[in-house]
């Protein structure tokens, strides 16, 4: 997690925010425990060219099978809440209230989006993120079931190429991410396709 941080105390506005995401800031927590939340600008971003996202031949059978019933922007409030409780890979989150309360309201203003794997209307997986202008800047996901979050990726994928997005930024990369076709580039490079990302109108989620 290597790049610049620093804690940040007073109240925050959903404005604050947006602005933060368009000069190439995002927020964590150090626990989902408690209040106070930093800026993080990582050195190297990760980012999810969508000309490059691929996917193995095993998932790619499984999303033909529809195991899920996809849906958008249903159940925001509780993806996100799913996405801060601890599970086996990670016993603790960086998803505290201050966020979830920043993204819920981010939500209802248009600039933050769920996607959602539903099973027998049970809320099986999902993950959910910000747009600005035609970048979408992916937060968290989870998966109750097999496949679930990796579907719902998929799935996002497909919506951002449909509604013209140019930028997924995944903020850091992971092995899991890097199956998908994740990359890291340099800060200075990131900035420059973070601009011309979010100096378009709003694209339609």
């Amino acid at each position: 997690m290597a790049g610049r941080r620093g804690r940040y105390y007073p109240a925050i506005t959903p404005d604050i925010l947006l602005r933060a995401y368009s000069i190439g800031l995002f927020p964590m927590a150090e626990s989902s425990d408690v209040p106070e939340i930093f800026w993080v600008e990582p050195e190297m971003r990760g980012i999810l060219p969508l000309d490059g996202f691929h996917i193995s031949k095993s998932l790619a059978k499984t999303v033909r099978k529809r195991p899920f019933d996809i849906r958008f922007d249903t159940a925001f409030e509780r993806v996100i809440a799913y996405c801060a409780e601890p599970a086996e890979d990670r016993p603790s989150t960086w998803i505290n209230t201050t966020i979830r309360k920043l993204y819920t309201e981010l939500h209802r203003m248009g600039h933050a989006h769920s996607v959602e794997a539903w099973e027998d209307e049970e809320l099986v997986g999902g993950l959910y993120g910000v747009s600005l202008g035609s970048a979408f800047f992916g937060e968290s996901m989870f998966s109750r079931r097999t496949n679930a979050s990796k579907i719902c990726l998929v799935h996002l994928v497909e919506r951002l190429r449909a509604k013209g997005f140019t930028l997924l930024d995944t903020q850091f990369t992971t092995e899991h991410l890097k199956t998908f076709g994740a990359i890291d580039i340099p800060k200075d490079e990131y900035l420059k396709l973070l601009k011309k990302a979010v100096d378009v109108p709003d694209k339609e989620f």
